[in-house]
């Protein structure tokens, strides 16, 4: 049975071994609000039960999330190696200051297992054993024997990772090997294992177990998916983003752009008790959405609170580099306070959804006639 990476790093996360923080998107719209929610450049892999993706075109980065909408609408069903792309990993692009291969499997012929790494990792470990082979260092573990973490170490000393990092390069050997044997798997992989400011990171993680051995292993079929999403976002075909907290209030804050002539690219329900961060991770969507010429921000505070509002907005119009214009009807809750601070930063507001969605349709329309 193989494991998409995703669920290998799950479980190799489980037994103590580093990952990058991940998020699985079925969607460019879910791939475009992890990319939100990260807030960072993203790295965007398919999600395929076969090798070669990177070379494919299967692997690719964003810097923000509409380059990720754009980079995950490209992937989803492309084909690789004659599987289909269905589901992709969001991940945080790492810095990678230097990359190792780690693999354990099966060396029939030795009958043990065989622990091989390399100091050059995400390459082709066979055309490297034929270029390099100097580079390639074997390990075979005595079955009837315990593989001890100073063991791991050696190793470790073997790949030349420097003193600084044996006993962390080690660490994830050992832990990588208590996969291996704890799940009667036929290959357990980390290529890339990544050194980054923050250590060393499987960047990539391949396992595979032994069919015949899954009755020993229910809890591999307990592996839950990532987190649900905050809110709810739908692309359409306009130029106005329209984001409201509740999806009764976006869905009229539709209707009324419509009613004025304008057309909604975006339905986006940040839900009813929206605090400043989700705030935040909605307006990174939409300001990064390159048909969004208007953001059209419709909040009824009750749970949500104006002010929380107001410090979202004025924090990521700062922080964004895009800067398309934005329309605010904001009232309910801490009002007073929300609206204090908006005419602090200079961010014009209105009280009422139908003076604001009329001035949202009237700005769009200058924009696209100068």
């Amino acid at each position: 049975m193989k494991f998409y990476e995703y669920d290998a790093k799950k479980l190799f996360a489980k037994e103590g071994i580093p990952v990058l923080e991940g998020h699985v998107a079925y969607s460019p719209e879910q791939a475009m609000e992890f990319a939100s929610d990260m807030r960072s450049p993203v790295a965007i892999k398919s999600q395929v039960l076969v090798g070669g993706r990177g070379k494919s075109g299967g692997i690719k980065f964003a810097d923000n999330p509409g380059e990720a909408y754009y980079a995950a609408s490209s992937l989803f069903g492309m084909e690789i190696k004659g599987e289909t792309v269905k589901h992709l990993l969001i991940e945080k692009k790492a810095n990678i200051k230097r990359e190792f291969f780690l693999t354990i499997s099966i060396d029939r012929m030795a009958k043990k297992s065989v622990i091989i790494t390399s100091s050059e990792g995400g390459v082709d470990i066979e055309e490297l054993a034929k270029t390099n082979p100097e580079k390639i260092n074997k390990f075979y573990v005595n079955p009837l024997e315990e593989f001890l973490p100073y063991q791991a170490r050696e190793i470790g000393r073997k790949v030349g990772v420097g003193n600084d990092l044996i006993s962390s390069f080690g660490s994830i050997v050992w832990r990588l090997f208590r996969v291996f044997s704890k799940y009667d798997a036929q290959i357990a992989e980390i290529n890339p294992l990544i050194l980054t400011e923050e250590g060393l990171i499987a960047a990539d993680a391949k396992l595979e177990v032994e069919n015949d051995s899954l009755f020993r292993h229910e809890d591999l079929f307990q592996l839950v998916e990532f987190k649900p999403k905050e809110f709810s976002f739908v692309k359409l075909d306009g130029d106005i983003a329209v984001v409201g907290n509740g999806a009764g209030l976006t869905l009229t804050g539709m209707d009324v752009i419509k009613y004025y002539g304008g057309n909604p690219a975006t339905f986006l329900d940040i839900g009813g008790g929206a605090s400043e961060n989700t705030i935040e991770k909605a307006l990174n969507i939409v300001l990064h959405y390159d048909p969004v010429k208007v953001v059209f921000l419709n909040i009824l505070g009750g749970i949500t609170r104006a002010d929380d509002v107001a410090k979202g907005v004025i924090d990521i119009l700062n922080k964004s580099k895009r800067k398309p214009k934005i329309v605010i009807r904001l009232t309910g809750t801490n009002e007073e306070e929300g609206q204090r601070l908006l005419d602090e930063a200079g961010i014009p507001y209105e009280t009422s959804m139908e003076k604001a969605a009329q001035k949202a349709v009237e700005l769009c329309n200058s924009l696209k006639s100068s």
